[in-house]
C-alpha cells in the first residue's frame, strides 16, 4: 500500500489531544507511514496485521491505539487485572517498548509494568498485585507469572504481538499460543512482523478476526541502502581483522553465533586496544542494561553481540555491522544487518568468511541478490580503514 509522504500530524489520525501533547513533549510531530495506516483502524478496534521492520515506527503505531484504548474502568470496579497486553521476543526490547510507551501511559495516569528474565520475580508480583493497567512482557517470564497465579489474563482488552517472526524464529510460538489461549475474554488483536511466513501466517489465520492487512516498505532498511564488505580471512587472523574494522569507525556491533564466542571475542578485541562489551543471554540483565545505555550513549565504541541483539536493540547510529560469524541463513543476515543504514543514514556490513565457509555465505549472497566478491584481506591491509569507500568491484 502506497502511503502519501505529505506531513501528517496525530490528530487528524483520530489521537486524543492529550496524547497529542504527550508526543509533543517528546518532540513528535509527525506520522510514520505505518503509523498513518494503521492507527485509525487500531483505534476503531479492528485487529491489525502489520508487516514492517524494526525503525519502521510500529511501536508508536500499536502503542498509542493501546494507551488511549484504555480507560480506569478496570482499577475503578477494583480489579488489578491488567488489560493491555504486549508480548515481545527479547528482553531488550521489552525494556524500549515499556521506555516508548511508558510517557503515554503518564498521560493517561495508567500503570505500565515491563516483565521480563532477568530481573526480579518478586518486585514483578509486588507490582501487579498493587495494580497494573499494560503489561509488556517476554513470553517465558509471563508463563512463568501465570503459572504462579501472579496475574490474571481475563481482563486483557487489547493484546500486541511485536515482532511476531523474531518471536517464531526464537521457538516462542508455542509458548504465545498457549498465552493466547488464556485469553478468555473478547480482545482486540495487532500483530507487526517483518515477514508473514510459516508460524507467522498461522498466529495470523487463527488468532486475528478478519485483520486489516497493512504493509511499509518504503521506511525500512534493505540491503541496497548499506554498503557489504565480505572479506575473506584466516583463522590466525580473524580477530586482528575485526579489531582493524572497530577501529576505523565510531560505534560499531560485531555478531558472534554464541555466548561464549561473544565473550571470548570481547577480550581477545581489549587486548588489542578496542574498547568492547559482550550482550548476550548469559549476562545478568544489569550487566546488558549498562552495555546497552554505555553502547547508546555512545560511551562504549563496540558492542560484541549474539543474534537476541539482531532484533533487540534500537539505536539509529551504527555505522558499522560486522558479521565475526555469518549468519546461518539470508533471514539472519538481514536482521542483523538491520542495525546500520537507519533512518537515512549511511551504513557499512562487514562479513568475515573463512574458507570452509564460501559455500554458505555465497548462498546468502544469492538468497539476497547481492553480487559483491568474497575478497581476501589480512589485518594489515591499509583498505580496511575505508572499506565503506572502498568498491570492490573495481578490481
Amino acid at each position: 500500500m502506497i502511503v502519501e509522504e505529505t506531513p501528517t500530524g496525530f490528530a487528524p489520525l483520530g489521537v486524543d489531544q492529550d496524547l497529542v501533547d504527550a508526543l509533543g513533549g517528546l518532540g513528535i510531530a509527525e506520522a510514520f507511514p505505518i503509523q498513518k495506516l494503521t492507527i485509525p483502524d487500531a483505534l476503531a478496534g479492528r485487529d491489525i496485521c502489520g508487516k514492517a521492520k524494526t525503525g519502521s515506527g510500529k511501536t508508536l503505531a500499536f502503542g498509542i491505539a493501546l494507551i488511549q484504548r484504555l480507560t480506569k474502568k478496570a482499577k475503578e470496579e477494583g480489579s488489578a487485572a491488567p488489560r493491555g497486553l504486549v508480548l515481545v521476543p527479547t528482553r531488550e526490547l521489552a525494556r524500549q517498548v515499556a521506555d516508548v510507551l511508558g510517557p503515554l501511559a503518564a498521560a493517561r495516569k495508567l500503570d505500565l509494568l515491563a516483565c521480563y528474565g532477568g530481573t526480579s520475580v518478586d518486585d514483578q508480583v509486588k507490582a501487579l498485585a498493587n495494580g497494573c493497567d499494560v503489561v509488556v512482557a517476554t513470553p517465558g517470564r509471563l508463563i512463568d507469572l501465570r503459572q504462579r497465579d501472579e496475574i490474571n489474563l481475563d481482563r486483557v482488552e487489547v493484546v500486541v504481538l511485536d515482532e511476531a517472526d523474531r518471536m517464531a524464529d526464537m521457538g516462542f510460538t508455542p509458548q504465545v499460543e498457549w498465552l493466547l489461549r488464556h485469553l478468555v475474554g473478547v480482545h482486540q488483536t495487532m500483530l507487526f512482523s517483518a515477514t508473514l511466513d510459516s508460524d507467522v501466517d498461522r498466529l495470523v489465520r487463527h488468532e486475528l478476526r478478519d485483520p486489516v492487512h497493512h504493509e511499509v516498505t518504503s521506511a525500512t532498511t534493505t540491503v541496497t541502502e548499506m554498503a557489504h564488505r565480505f572479506l575473506q580471512v584466516h583463522q590466525m587472523d580473524k580477530v586482528k581483522v575485526a579489531a582493524a574494522v572497530c577501529k576505523a569507525s565510531r560505534r560499531v556491533i560485531v555478531f558472534t553465533r554464541t555466548k561464549h564466542a561473544a565473550d571470548r571475542l570481547t577480550e581477545n578485541l581489549r587486548q588489542l586496544g578496542v574498547d568492547a562489551r559482550p550482550i548476550h543471554g548469559d549476562l545478568r540483565q544489569k550487566e546488558r542494561e549498562r552495555a546497552l545505555k554505555a553502547f547508546s550513549e555512545g560511551r562504549l565504541a563496540v558492542l560484541v553481540a549474539t543474534d537476541v541483539a539482531a532484533r533487540g536493540l534500537d539505536v539509529d547510529d551504527i555505522e558499522v555491522v560486522v558479521h565475526f560469524d555469518p549468519p546461518s541463513d539470508h533471514k539472519g543476515y538481514l536482521h542483523r544487518s538491520g542495525r546500520t543504514a537507519r533512518a537515512g543514514r549511511a551504513g557499512l556490513v562487514v562479513t568475515l568468511v573463512l574458507w570452509n565457509e564460501l559455500m554458505e555465505v555465497e548462498r546468502i549472497q544469492k538468497r539476497l541478490g547481492l553480487s559483491a566478491p568474497i575478497i581476501e584481506m589480512f589485518s594489515n591491509d591499509p583498505r580496511i580503514a575505508h572499506l565503506a569507500e572502498w568498491d570492490p568491484l573495481s578490481l
